[in-house]
């Protein structure tokens, strides 16, 4: 089998990304009849049929989908690799980490991270992206190539990937302050990924009632809390930050805890840039709620 090319690998990259391959050609700065051939190209050197091709534009077959996660982590290890031969030639590295994390440790934990990291390596900056930690979540995206390291609840449900355990912290039941029995209040439920063992002592709870009010992010939760809409059960790191109106107690011997780590892939932590981030993440501990 001949290998793809660099450009080849765009190709496909860009026809996920933009879903036709018009649009594609565009991007790349390409005519149509060469994003059509390079994709031809690719697929003949793939033996298979990577997108479905029509009017309503290019969508990717399963096969698609899985070239087009190498290709984006392909495409990244090249750049990778300009970064780290730049730091070992001339001591001083430049370039761009793509970094994905929860909406409550983007917030809380990674800013010391990040001031530390940018005294180490001024020209490198990290892009952060808040992504929903909810099923493949935060460790697709590493796994897909959209982003290089991801902050996460562990397990992750992404094989492949290397992961690291940070830090534990407890759940702990949030409610509005002041209020004389908390466990009575309706519950507010969130989505996100949890342990098994999470699971299982939530199902215990006879206390816990259904959720009345279901939302996507503990930000809001913590909103809703604050206005006397319930009370909810979050890791400790969701209530630091949050309104006045919101008290939280512990829930006893037994309860869960959340594990937090981190996520890459062999090839980008073989990078002594992102070993140095990974590095300043192992020195995360859980921060207090107030």
């Amino acid at each position: 089998m001949t290998d793809l090319s660099a450009a080849e690998l765009r190709v496909l990259v860009a026809v996920d990304g933009e879903g036709s391959v018009s649009a594609a050609g565009v991007r790349l700065g390409l005519t149509q009849s060469a994003v059509s051939h390079a994709l031809r190209a690719a697929e003949k050197k793939m033996g298979a049929v990577l997108f479905h091709r029509g009017r309503g534009g290019a969508r990717p077959t399963p096969a698609g989908e899985a070239a087009v996660g190498h290709a984006r982590r392909i495409l990244r290890l090249m750049e990778v690799m300009k970064t780290d031969t730049h730091t070992a030639a001339r001591g001083a590295a430049r370039g761009t980490i793509r970094l994905a994390a929860f909406r409550s440790a983007a917030f809380h934990l990674l800013p010391r991270v990040l001031v530390r990291f940018g005294h180490r390596h001024p020209r490198v900056t990290v892009d952060v992206r808040i992504v929903a930690d909810l099923g493949r979540g935060i460790a697709g995206e590493v796994a897909d190539g959209r982003a290089d390291v991801g902050v996460v609840s562990l397990p992750v449900y992404v094989e492949g990937l290397v992961t690291k355990e940070l830090y534990a912290e407890p759940y702990v039941l949030a409610y509005p302050k002041g209020h004389p029995d908390p466990r009575s209040l309706p519950m507010i439920d969130w989505h996100e990924n949890c342990s098994a063992e999470t699971r299982r002592w939530l199902a215990r709870q006879e206390w816990i009632p259904p959720g009345d009010i279901t939302v996507e992010d503990d930000g809001v939760v913590m909103s809703m809390v604050g206005h006397g809409l319930g009370a909810a059960i979050v890791p400790q790191l969701s209530a630091v930050g949050a309104p006045p109106k919101v008290a939280t107690a512990g829930l006893g011997e037994g309860a869960p805890l959340r594990r937090v780590g981190y996520v890459t892939t062999a090839e980008l932590a073989g990078s002594a840039v992102v070993r140095d981030l990974l590095g300043e993440l192992r020195t995360l501990r859980p921060v207090a709620a107030c």
